[in-house]
């Protein structure tokens, strides 16, 4: 491990605003701020809003510098790279940043019912083999993960450069009848993008350099806690396709 590395989780254990549970303190088990945010560590009792697979956390610190009125949560499991995230909400002073170090599998360990207001999704892995389809962070799986703390009324957006994941999400969303406020397949060439929209992490400028179009969509789960896995037509091709490819 570079040296680099080690210096940035020596500096993560001194930050206030990252949360790093160990292992055992979250399989199977509630994590002590689960349904506590609000009072405990923001001391307010403004919305939650998480933005999961965080990376570098730029989109929660871009989105808490916007709206300071509400509460950014960024979520991964990266150490060293959320250290620039976590960093800068520290240099700056930020009340409104957090950021916890785990995988999303266990985010559940973390939040109460009803106690999040919106999550954001923002470049992750499109896991485009077929047998990855349940790791997709818009996938069945991840959406009743999802219903156990999101409000009812909350929504999730995602931001991402695979058509193929934008795809699917809109085949989900159409799948179980969830309620659709946008779906757009190119969000600077057609203007969609507002100002939330238009912060432009360093995956998003790349993409953009080589001419990929930024999609974009946000649903809601409303009511629905259960969301059984299904086959989507779409993966199987993708994977003949490859197939043909390697032969």
């Amino acid at each position: 491990m570079g040296k680099d590395k080690l210096r940035r989780f020596a500096e993560n254990e001194t930050f206030s605003c990252m949360i790093q549970p160990d292992f055992d303190d979250i399989f199977h088990k509630d994590h002590p701020l689960k349904g506590h945010w609000g009072e405990e560590f923001f001391h307010n009792d403004n919305p939650i809003i998480l933005e999961l697979g965080c990376g570098k956390g730029e989109y929660t610190i871009a989105l808490a510098e916007r709206n300071p009125n509400a509460n950014y949560i960024g979520i991964d499991i990266k150490g060293a790279r959320m250290w620039r995230g976590a960093k800068t909400a520290t240099e700056q002073k930020m009340p409104n940043v957090a950021f916890i170090r785990t995988r999303i599998e266990f985010i559940n360990s973390f939040f109460a019912e009803g106690e999040v207001s919106e999550i954001w999704i923002t470049f992750p892995d499109p896991q485009l083999k077929t047998r990855r389809a349940k790791k997709r962070l818009t996938s069945p799986i991840f959406l009743e993960y999802y219903a156990k703390f999101l409000k009812q009324d909350g929504w999730i957006n995602l931001k991402t450069d695979s058509q193929h994941l934008y795809g699917y999400t809109n085949a989900v969303v159409e799948h179980f009848g969830l309620k659709c406020e946008a779906s757009n397949s190119d969000i600077y060439g057609t203007g969609f993008a507002d100002e939330k929209l238009s912060v432009k992490t360093a995956y998003e400028q790349m993409f953009l350099q080589r001419g990929l179009p930024i999609t974009y969509t946000r649903f809601s789960l409303g009511k629905q806690t259960t969301f059984p896995m299904f086959d989507w037509e779409e993966d199987d091709k993708l994977e003949k396709d490859n197939e043909e490819a390697r032969k």
